[in-house]
């Protein structure tokens, strides 16, 4: 079983940056690929990146292309979602998981989410 610790979240302006952490145990970490989520009051958890396990392939959702960036570090167990130009309608809940391949992680049947950390990004 995996337990995945996000952080980093926290208030900013709107055009400001953020840092979100995701510290992942319980599994071969290393073998997996990482993706982030966020759920904005009301909606649904949306698909934000994905970064493969030796980070050679991402995939970004078109509302954050350009914006944000995702990287991990194996040697810590931590993946990372650098968050630059950040808008009101970034507000939400961010999480992040894992799955077997970058590709499959938009998709992928989860059975375990993290408590998340939340963004609040004023105008």
């Amino acid at each position: 079983q995996v337990q995945l610790v996000e952080s980093g979240g926290g208030l900013v302006q709107a055009g400001g940056s953020l840092r979100l952490s995701c510290a992942a145990s319980g599994q071969t970490f290393t073998q997996w690929a990482m993706g982030w989520f966020r759920q904005a009051p009301g909606k649904e958890r949306e698909f934000v990146a994905a970064i493969s396990w030796g980070s050679t392939i991402t995939y970004y959702a078109d509302s954050v292309k350009g914006r944000f960036t995702i990287s991990r570090d194996n040697a810590k167990n931590t993946a990372y979602l650098q968050m630059n130009t950040l808008r009101p309608e970034d507000t939400a809940v961010y999480y992040c998981n894992t799955a077997p391949r970058a590709a499959m992680i938009e998709t992928y049947n989860y059975d375990y989410w993290g408590q998340g950390t939340q963004v609040t990004v004023s105008s």
